[in-house]
């Protein structure tokens, strides 16, 4: 399990770095529209702003679920349930691990609908 918690820190380290990186991104675009018209529709260049902060809070968003998903993996493996499905649970294969970590579901049961 040492691997995996090794894994999973360095995945939250990246994450993390991401986050700041986008958090100064947004607080860029966030400056730079209070430098510009307020009025969106008006503006040419207040559609691209607005786009552009909605896509950023969208992917700081992304982030952050990410980020608690790498903290409830890591509490998993501290109970001793890491690796297993949350739904039926069976192991979850090692090459899903591999590919996503914080996984809490089997292919299987991640594919099923509901």
């Amino acid at each position: 399990m040492d691997g995996t918690r090794r894994r999973l820190a360095e995945e939250r380290e990246q994450a993390l770095a991401r986050l700041a990186g986008l958090t100064g991104d947004y607080d860029a675009v966030v400056a730079a529209s209070r430098d510009t018209n307020a009025d969106d529709e008006h503006d040419p260049e207040g559609a691209t702003i607005a786009f552009e902060r909605s896509q950023i809070g969208a992917l700081v968003r992304q982030v952050r679920r990410h980020l608690a998903e790498l903290d409830a993996a890591s509490a998993r493996v501290e109970a001793g349930t890491y690796g297993i499905c949350e739904r039926c649970g069976s192991p979850i294969g090692a090459a899903r691990l591999d590919a996503l970590p914080a996984a809490r579901r089997c292919i299987g049961c991640a594919s099923a609908p509901g």
